[in-house]
């Protein structure tokens, strides 16, 4: 036998498995055509195309599956190739590979008939929920009987294929003859990856057949990548020019002019205010889950945040306030950018999310200098590219030299501070006004801090979430107190806000308890004190600052000037909890869940829990406004 031949048979148990997976696709594409496709309007004539352009997609996406099988093959030296143990292993791995091929076959089946969909973010991000996940799986699926299916169907496909696998072990094949074998696999992996994208051959206008196109491993891992997903699919959703109008009708009392409803966005301009405050510098800090529940201000018995109550009460002091979120993404989302939480995840953490209409872009138009400090490495949570990509200077862990202390996170919130201060007196130094968003770190596990500070209740270990809570209200105060010595403190407006609380709990689908936070907008030579009961939320802050300003600016901007809108029972704030997204007014809470799900409830914020209602449809109808235009504007790049 010829050389090249001899090294082709060597692969015959990884081909073996990829025939397994091609045939599995094609009769899986075919089931999923009869069953699904049909009532969606893919008619028989698209299923040659649909079973071509799937073939190419599993394909592909083989190269990914089994490419540690091809390495193996390709590695192992020939002498341990050939042996017994090893025959007995190869068999029983492609025997179990094919058992999982086949199972995971199964459950896309189950998985687009709830979803209509190939594997996507909710099957990622289920993932992170395995206790109610898997025990719901078990509950309502045959998870046993496919199981068994599955390992019969795949020892009968390993008994036909026997004759086929076993060539692969009785010949001696040279590293230098594998390679040979093995390059143009490696060549056609490389362009996979470099040139061929998920949906390359999805180019119907019928989302259900670019779902049957496409490979539903692939897909997975798509949606991994960039946690994506289809917002009308999935839930409630109206006509476009329904939402725009109700929008307008929302954003309109605060008196800002629309200046492209032609094109579907809410841009609004917003005029110069004669009361304003003028061009200060702005610096917001961001304090890691610095949740409400910890201050004596906001009623709690804990009083761990004695700094921020002093500090508030000689500012603008907003009592009721909440976070969009549960992650501190999600809180940079809203600060930065004034965007509604769309479901899934974060458009920080989203592509596409590059020059978009940002805080920073606003204050950069008018002639600031806008940065962005993080006392960790910004790789994280995508932070830099984010912040770089929207015109913000991003100065992370490692452009901080001076370090008191540090643990896994980053280094401590006064050494950030540290290095906030120096760089502020260097942007003062150009002569320009500054804007930048700092955002801590330390109150977060696993709670370490430096030494000295035991008097004030935080242990260098062990203090837990006290410790933690109250070394970011000492470092607040410390900052605070540092800024006043510097030349351009008087000519600075300091915003504080959490990112979000300190943890997420209750059996509510949004458990507002949780999601409440403080904030202060301190500037004691030109802000009076004065305690605002109004609903406030995190895409609230930019336009209230930018109000207070009253310099006149153009922006795509959700939030409202809370400040300045005459209505306080028209305020809404905006939520996503895991993956549901939810809209407050008045009390009155609307969760749209997955599926198109949606439910009505009634708040009491006293006793802090909720009552089913009727369903508020006109409530309703504005949160759909709010998520899918969002995300509309989000995924068709116009949000600029």
């Amino acid at each position: 036998m010829r050389p090249i031949r001899k090294a082709l048979v060597r692969y015959s148990p990884w081909l073996a498995v990829v025939a397994v997976y091609l045939v599995l696709g094609l009769a899986a594409r075919t089931l999923l055509w009869a069953r699904f496709g049909i009532e969606a309007d893919v008619g028989i004539s698209r299923l040659p195309y649909i079973l071509t352009a799937g073939f190419i997609n599993d394909l592909v996406e083989s190269l990914y599956l089994f490419a540690p099988f091809a390495f193996y093959i390709l590695l192992l030296p020939d002498r341990w190739f050939r042996t017994t143990p090893n025959r007995v292993f190869l068999y029983g791995a492609t025997a179990a590979t094919i058992t999982g091929l086949i199972y995971l076959t199964a459950t896309e089946y189950f998985f687009f008939e709830e979803f209509d969909a190939r594997f996507n973010i909710v099957a990622y991000d289920y993932l992170a929920y395995p206790t109610e996940v898997f025990t719901d799986i078990w509950d309502a699926y045959p998870v046993l009987k496919v199981l068994g299916v599955a390992v019969t169907l795949a020892a009968l496909a390993v008994f036909f294929l026997r004759h086929a696998i076993k060539p692969g072990f009785e010949h001696v094949v040279r590293l230098r003859e594998r390679l040979v074998t093995f390059a143009p696999y490696a060549v056609a992996l490389a362009l996979a990856v470099a040139f061929y994208p998920t949906n390359a051959l999805s180019l119907s206008s019928n989302r259900v057949e670019n779902e049957l196109v496409q490979n539903g491993h692939s897909s997975f891992f798509r949606a991994a990548r960039t946690s994506d997903i289809d917002y009308e699919s999935y839930y409630a959703h109206a006509r476009p020019v329904d939402n725009l109008s109700l929008l307008q009708k929302q954003l309109a009392p605060d008196g800002a002019s629309f200046t492209q409803l032609a094109l579907g966005k809410v841009d609004r301009l917003h005029a110069a205010r004669p009361d304003g405050l003028g061009r200060l510098n702005v610096v917001v800090v961001s304090s890691e889950s610095f949740g409400a529940e910890f201050s004596k201000l906001h009623g709690s018995e804990k009083d761990w945040t004695p700094n921020f109550d002093s500090y508030a009460k000689q500012g603008l002091w907003f009592a009721r306030t909440y976070a969009s979120g549960t992650r501190t993404v999600r809180g940079l989302e809203a600060i930065t950018s004034s965007f509604p939480p769309i479901p899934t995840v974060s458009i920080l953490r989203r592509p596409g999310n590059q020059g978009i209409g940002s805080w920073g872009k606003v204050m950069n138009d008018l002639g600031y200098q806008s940065s962005f400090l993080y006392g960790g490495y910004g790789y994280f949570d995508d932070m830099n590219t984010f912040f770089a990509g929207n015109g913000f200077q991003v100065l992370d862990r490692t452009d901080i030299d001076k370090v008191r202390f540090e643990n896994v996170w980053g280094v401590a919130d006064e050494d950030l501070f540290d290095r906030a201060i120096q760089h502020f007196g260097e942007q003062y130094q150009a002569g320009k006004p500054f804007f930048s968003i700092i955002m801590t770190t330390s109150n977060h596990k696993p709670f370490t801090f430096r030494p000295g500070l035991e008097r004030l209740g935080i242990p260098e270990e062990g203090g837990g979430r006290q410790a933690g809570v109250r070394y970011a209200d000492y470092a607040l105060g410390y900052f605070l107190r540092e800024a006043a010595r510097q030349p351009w403190f008087d000519n600075t407006v300091f915003v504080v806000v959490a990112d979000h609380g300190a943890r997420v709990y209750g059996k509510a689908e949004i458990p507002l308890e949780t999601y409440e936070i403080p904030l202060m907008i301190y500037s004691p030579k030109h802000i009076a004190p004065r305690q605002i009961d109004t609903l406030m939320t995190q895409i609230d802050i930019a336009p209230t600052v930018l109000g207070l300003l009253g310099m006149q600016y153009e922006a795509p901007f959700f939030g409202v000037d809370a400040l300045h809108e005459p209505d306080d029972s028209a305020r809404i704030a905006l939520f996503s909890h895991n993956h549901d997204v939810a809209i407050l007014r008045d009390n009155q809470l609307v969760v749209l869940g997955l599926g198109k799900t949606h439910q009505s409830l009634t708040y009491d914020p006293v006793a802090k829990s909720f009552k089913p209602r009727a369903d508020d449809e006109a409530l309703q109808d504005l949160g759909v406004a709010y998520f899918q235009t969002a995300s509309d504007l989000f995924k068709t790049n116009r949000y600029n």
